[in-house]
């Protein structure tokens, strides 16, 4: 066997068990899934608290900061609201809205 066969063996089997220590952009620690989990129950209780919004027609998601509204509102002035009450809650970092109007 030459010697450049085992060499190429072990750089390839220390490569795949390198990629395979790496994370994904989509992976979060248990931290941050609590806190994304905080997050959206506080931008619910936001939404719960402005008497224009109606908070079971607006989904909240969050990762990472990043809060995502969907869902449906009465009004264009309605979804701005939902977003403003959204961007005063702590922790929130960047408002992605896809909400519809009726």
């Amino acid at each position: 066997m030459k010697p450049t066969r085992p060499l190429l063996a072990l750089f390839v089997s220390l490569f795949i068990g390198l990629s395979a220590c790496s994370t994904s952009p989509t992976d979060r620690r248990v931290g941050t899934v609590l806190e994304d989990t905080a997050i959206s129950a506080r931008v619910k209780t936001a939404l719960a608290a402005d008497p224009d919004v109606n908070a079971f027609d607006v989904q909240v998601e969050t990762f990472r900061g990043t809060v995502l509204l969907s869902g449906f509102v009465d009004s264009p002035e309605n979804a701005m609201r939902a977003v403003q009450a959204a961007r005063q809650v702590e922790g929130v970092q960047e408002i992605k809205s896809a909400i519809v109007i009726k």
